[in-house]
């Protein structure tokens, strides 16, 4: 069998040269992709359409020397499988119909599965037409982050709408995060089934809270997922991405159980390196800007990140989700950059 050298860095085995993947690989950045995404109609559209959805995902494999494919889909499917209005707007991203205490209380998970077939049917899809050293990445929203979605309706800069509402109904956000918690234990243990190698937790809210907060609100309910999902799926694979968790990196590492931890591009690589253990696999952490530029401000940073993580288990990727403004050339130049010993 070939090896998924992704897979086995995941699982703690240090490579002579990191495994890469970016975040939104499959993006607007490809010609195909805004082709694709322009047959698909609508976004979600895309993301429901099991035919279309593989094709994008296998997009920036045909370009690139990328070691692993993840996914194409958005976080934001569990509200909609739930049954809260969900829709994607040109300009303005995510749209939903703000959720409150009656609509925590309406909410249902007994179809949600159902409604998320056809991301599960891309999935089998993607590992079926996925060369066999590819790891295949599956992902959900973390709690948390889609709470904040569903509370407010929309993105935030601070949260502010989720943050008072745990505050104050403590009791309704408790069970909002108890639904949340429990479909995304079928939906990764689904993803998983379907031929997933690999699931990984996108927490992409972490910051704005204090740490009693982070405990509570970000650490528990991955935690329980990751607890969840082993329990029908023995040693799963599971990469966590707590953007902007900061000091709270090594307690989320410790205390969720993730085998590798994403770093944000504002994470030190000192830091990283001196504070998380020296066992933990680590993935990141290029600023997409960087990327953007390319040129001298790229590449001497990729040499730093490959210096600063090559005595551990190292997944090179961005630190955040690859921008649409980046030029082509520039991502063969970053994997010929990894790529090098």
């Amino acid at each position: 069998m070939a090896k998924k050298r992704m897979l086995a860095t995941v699982l703690g085995e240090r490579q002579d040269t990191p495994p890469i993947w970016i975040m939104r690989q499959a993006g607007r950045y490809l010609p195909e992709y805004r082709e694709t995404r322009a047959k698909a109609g609508g976004f979600l559209d895309l993301c429901y359409n099991p035919e279309l959805a593989t094709e994008v995902t296998l997009q920036p494999l045909r370009r690139f020397d990328l070691d692993a494919a993840i996914l194409f889909s958005d976080i934001l499917v569990i509200p909609d499988a739930l049954g809260q209005n969900v829709r994607f707007e040109v300009g303005e991203g995510p749209i939903l119909e703000p959720i409150g205490l009656k609509g925590i209380d309406g909410l249902s998970r007994e179809r949600a599965l159902e409604h998320l077939a056809p991301v599960l049917e891309a999935v089998t899809r993607i590992r079926s037409a996925l060369a066999p050293e590819k790891t295949l990445i599956g992902f959900c929203g973390s709690p948390w982050t889609v709470a904040t979605y569903m509370l407010n309706g929309r993105s935030s800069p601070d949260q502010w709408v989720a943050r008072r509402f745990a505050l104050e109904h403590p009791g309704a956000f408790a069970r909002l995060m108890d639904v949340l918690v429990e479909t995304s234990i079928d939906y990764l243990v689904a993803q998983f089934v379907a031929g997933a190698d690999v699931v990984q937790l996108f927490e992409s809210w972490a910051l704005n809270l204090d740490d009693a907060a982070f405990n509570t609100q970000v650490i528990e309910p991955n935690r329980r997922i990751i607890a969840g999902v082993r329990r029908r799926i023995p040693d799963a694979p599971i990469i966590g991405f707590p953007r902007g968790a900061a000091g709270n990196l090594k307690r989320y590492a410790e205390r969720t159980g993730v085998n590798a931890l994403g770093l944000d591009y504002a994470t030190p690589l000192d830091f990283a390196d001196s504070t998380l253990p020296k066992d933990l696999p680590v993935q990141g952490n290029l600023d997409p800007l960087r990327l953007v530029v390319g040129g001298a401000a790229m590449e001497k940073r990729v040499i730093e990140i490959k210096e600063a993580f090559a005595n551990r288990p190292h997944i090179f990727n961005l630190g955040h989700g690859i921008v649409p403004e980046t030029p082509i050339a520039h991502v063969e130049r970053l994997v010929e950059l990894v790529k090098k010993g």
